[in-house]
């Protein structure tokens, strides 16, 4: 499939003025990225929302967000962008890490200097962009919480309080410092401009992973970070993960209550 960029907006919108808060989406075009997007679209955040769409490999329907776009609110400019090839090693692309380039590139080119990401299996709650935005500045970049979500029902577990709760925290305090979820996560670009190539460096070179922690390694070793204590975001758990035993474990009756 050729590559192309398709802009979504309403008639007379200027491209060019600066927007108050980005999004760059990552996508293989999933069934799950109606929701994602629609996520977005149900944002309560009032400001002008630039959201960037980088598809690295089309796995699934090619005029989904076609369709999606209809359903855009007048403050969200979508734009598409697929190169027609990818940019990961894993498919056959040039660079390690397992997704890429598209996360940093659409960083550098998303006119905000706000940007927020979001997978396609993930969902947020509407405050979500409005809380992360109200945190910035004096913050250079800030995180939110996330809930677990059950597999089979779609329904919420519980809020993840083991994994993705920021520096210094959690069970991965002792080996990484922490850890922040990236779609739990805002950049302030600018302030934070060095850390954006870090989307494209493994932590674990043999399997091309990893990129998301030496991100939150950076943003808290150089940069000033914020909490925003409440959950916005939706985590789907994945039975195939190598960590799902685990937090199974972890949520007890919580799990099977929610299935």
């Amino acid at each position: 499939m050729p590559g192309f960029l398709k802009t979504y907006a309403d008639p007379g919108v200027s491209l060019q003025s600066p927007m108050d808060a980005a999004v760059v989406v990552h996508t293989t075009l999933r069934p799950s990225l109606a929701a994602a997007m629609r996520s977005i679209f149900a944002q309560s955040f009032g400001g002008r929302i630039h959201v960037l769409v980088g598809i690295d490999r089309c796995t699934g329907e090619s005029d989904m967000i076609e369709r999606l776009c209809a359903q855009r609110p007048a403050n969200c400019v979508v734009q598409v962008l697929q190169p027609g090839y990818s940019g990961s090693a894993r498919h056959g692309g040039v660079h390690p890490a397992e997704e890429g380039v598209l996360r940093a590139v659409l960083t550098w080119l998303a006119n905000s200097r706000y940007v927020a990401y979001l997978d396609e299996e993930y969902r947020w709650l509407p405050d979500h962009l409005r809380l992360l935005r109200a945190a910035m500045p004096p913050a250079e970049w800030a995180y939110a919480r996330r809930w677990f979500v059950h597999p089979r029902s779609g329904r919420p577990v519980c809020v993840d309080e083991w994994e993705s709760v920021g520096p210094d925290r959690g069970v991965h305090a002792e080996r990484f410092g922490g850890y922040v979820d990236p779609n739990c996560l805002m950049i302030d670009k600018l302030a934070c401009e060095h850390v954006i190539t870090w989307w494209t460096m493994p932590r674990f070179e043999d399997t091309g992973t990893g990129a998301d922690r030496s991100v939150f390694s950076y943003l808290r070793e150089y940069h000033r970070g914020e909490a925003v204590e409440q959950a916005t975001v939706y985590c789907p758990l994945d039975p195939a993960d190598p960590l799902h035993a685990a937090r199974v474990a972890r949520m007890g009756v919580r799990y099977d209550a929610a299935g």
